[in-house]
């Protein structure tokens, strides 16, 4: 059976700048992708993605003339879910209050008319379902994902030992190490909650990690860091410096001392030396971040909330952050002093201002990030960002005057 994860359109646009430059199914939250948990869970070899047009290039559907199961990528699967999705016989749909959660379909090009009309035959889920509806979402749930997960990867598995004699463990049966993995002189506790150290990741020597914590596949944790917990690494990513419960997508870099918590980096960012994120007001009050959707700043509801960065941004040594700051994608921020809490995608610039990062400044940097991971900055990948650059134009008040 094909399986289809589709963007809901009541969700995707509130998850920017990340959807931007991919489906919902493909965030990360835990050790997996939205997409890899589907996969492993369903037993399948690949899963398709109903996305954005500019998107499918990259992010590819598949055969869509026929039957397949399609569910909902900001859903998050556990056992129970997996089985009812399951047990769905063809013309039946699965929804979770009003929201479509899964459906079998005879013909997969037609669910933009099944989610706005549904099927005739209809079941309810079990028991109440995770859905990523919003980015601060990612950061509040990893914990509890980072735990389903590391059940699901491990489970009947036995886990590489650590060989490191000046390695101190604590909790080691709720740590699990994959092949190639490499330590030295590192704390590992996980009493409160699970380590996963991903194939030919890297720890480094005095640095402190304690659980609920995700290191994908090539990453490393740099001399000295302290990882307090509900932290995930994405695939060939750096990190060093004090984190708390914070994502990085994948193929970002936060090298150096400096705090982060309560955030999400998309992929291809760097954080310069010393970046700092606040994640707590003074005055304690809830945190209110920029929504594209709105066009204005809204309430998260969160008392702690940082940094949400989109793809291929960067920002220079001694950056300050100050409490939700959402940054979009493709944008390079550098200077003295707090720069404005939304820095629209393409902009160069700091507290002092801003002015528009153009396409091929971006294109020549984005080249050289990616061809040190042996990547390419293709047609692929520039198309879309020539889709966002359009896309997110209104967004660099700066140029309306031009």
């Amino acid at each position: 059976m094909h399986v289809l994860l589709f963007d809901d359109p009541a969700i995707r646009p509130h998850l920017l700048p990340f959807t931007f430059t991919r489906p919902v199914a493909a965030l990360r939250c835990g050790i997996l992708t939205l997409a890899e948990k589907w996969q492993h869970r369903l037993g399948v070899a690949s899963v398709g993605y109903l996305t954005q047009p500019y998107l499918q290039a990259k992010f590819p559907a598949g055969d869509v003339s026929g039957p397949a199961l399609i569910i909902n990528g900001a859903v998050c699967p556990d056992e129970l879910l997996t089985r009812q999705v399951q047990a769905l016989q063809p013309g039946q749909a699965l929804y979770s209050d009003d929201l479509l959660v899964a459906a079998h379909v005879a013909d997969a090009s037609l669910v933009a008319e099944l989610i706005q009309d549904g099927l005739p035959e209809t079941q309810q889920v079990a028991e109440p379902v995770l859905v990523i509806k919003r980015p601060w979402q990612l950061f509040l749930f990893n914990g509890s994902e980072i735990r389903r997960d590391f059940a699901l990867l491990t489970k009947g598995r036995t886990s590489q030992p650590v060989n490191d004699p000046h390695t101190i463990v604590y909790g080691a049966e709720n740590i699990f190490i994959e092949e190639g993995v490499k330590i030295r002189a590192a704390i590992l506790n996980a009493e409160d909650g699970p380590i996963y150290l991903g194939k030919n990741s890297q720890v480094h020597e005095g640095a402190i990690i304690k659980g609920p914590l995700a290191l994908c596949e090539g990453s490393h944790i740099n001399a000295g860091a302290k990882m307090r917990g509900d932290n995930t690494v994405g695939p060939h990513s750096k990190v060093g410096g004090e984190v708390g419960n914070s994502i990085l997508l994948g193929y970002s870099n936060k090298g150096h001392d400096g705090y982060l918590g309560n955030s999400v980096i998309g992929e291809w960012c760097n954080l310069g030396a010393d970046t700092n994120t606040s994640n707590l007001k003074n005055n304690y009050a809830p945190v209110k971040i920029w929504s594209h959707v709105a066009g204005r700043f809204v309430d998260t509801g969160q008392t702690f909330c940082g940094l949400m960065m989109g793809d291929h941004s960067k920002c220079g040594i001694n950056t300050m952050f100050n409490t939700g700051t959402v940054v979009g994608v493709g944008a390079n921020i550098f200077g003295a002093g707090f720069p404005r809490t939304f820095i629209p995608s393409f902009s160069w610039g700091g507290a002092a201002g801003f002015e528009t990062f153009k396409l091929p400044k971006v294109a020549e940097v984005a080249e050289r990030v990616m061809a040190r991971r042996a990547l390419p900055y293709n047609e692929v990948e520039q198309g879309i960002m020539q889709a966002v650059f359009e896309a997110t134009a209104g967004d660099r008040i700066w140029d309306k005057g031009k």
